[in-house]
């Protein structure tokens, strides 16, 4: 059973799906991850400057971006890029910027417990059925006193490309994501002293609805639910898409919205 409340009718992707999509995406991901690359970056911001590690964990760390900027911020530490997509350990390998390259699940972390003071897990953990397994290994490899520092996708994320499928067929064609409420309510029960935690729509432009789904495929981030349509989409949904998606264009482009959860926990000195 799933932890969270509101899911329609189905659960989350399957994992090995995921680890495959993204491993197939690893060279192509960079050219289109802007949206990753602010992500991330804003949640680095949120760690506290007073914050200090021996040996840090890059939680999905992906191609490796933001272990490199870790890498950065802590010269001394020790680093971890842990991933579940094999394919994006080996393009990130090469580059560095972790002494530890691991093939992992974040529900099930192959790491020692309190091994580490820090934790940064940037646009990856919305694909993990269980959130709370997610909490309770972080709980279980933080140091006391230690951060995990986090962000992710909730509902309302890509509601312009599910609003105009729903107006096509009752398929399931835009990946499902929790409510913030559910974040709130298990992190509230990890455990964990909450920070800060809060969500920040971020809404990114396409001359056409191709530029979107192109992108979203280069990330590694199209369509991945169970109840997902097979085969080729026929030319008139296609285009009776295309036109449901013109009824919200700006004068920007075609808006594609991600509601971005942005959390920062600090396990406790004492229990």
């Amino acid at each position: 059973m799933t932890d969270f409340a509101h899911v329609e009718h189905s659960s989350l992707p399957d994992k090995r799906q995921v680890a495959a999509s993204f491993s197939r995406a690893a060279a192509s991901y960079d050219s289109v991850a802007a949206l990753q690359r602010a992500v991330g970056n804003q949640l680095l911001q949120r760690i506290p400057t007073s914050v200090s590690t021996e040996r840090w964990v890059d939680l999905g760390s992906g191609t490796g971006y933001f272990s490199r900027a870790l890498n950065r911020r802590f010269p001394e530490a020790q680093g971890v890029a842990l991933d579940i997509a094999e394919g994006m350990l080996q393009h990130a390998r090469p580059q560095g910027g972790a002494e530890q390259f691991i093939a992992g699940d974040a529900e099930r972390l192959p790491l020692r417990t309190e091994s580490c003071e820090l934790m940064f897990s940037s646009l990856a953990l919305q694909w993990c059925e269980s959130f709370s397994s997610v909490l309770a290994e972080a709980q279980r490899v933080l140091r006391p006193g230690g951060i995990l520092a986090f962000s992710s996708l909730c509902v309302g994320t890509l509601q312009e490309l599910r609003e105009s499928w729903r107006t096509v067929d009752g398929f399931v064609h835009v990946n499902r994501f929790r409510h913030f409420e559910d974040y709130q309510r298990l992190c509230a029960d990890s455990g964990f002293e909450v920070v800060s935690l809060d969500t920040q729509p971020e809404v990114l432009f396409y001359p056409d609805l191709r530029s979107l789904t192109h992108e979203l495929k280069a990330l590694g981030a199209h369509n991945l639910n169970s109840g997902r349509p097979n085969g080729l989409t026929g030319r008139a949904r296609m285009r009776a898409l295309v036109d449901a998606y013109e009824r919200e264009r700006r004068e920007q482009g075609l808006p594609a919205t991600y509601q971005v959860v942005y959390g920062v926990l600090q396990k406790r000195t004492s229990p």
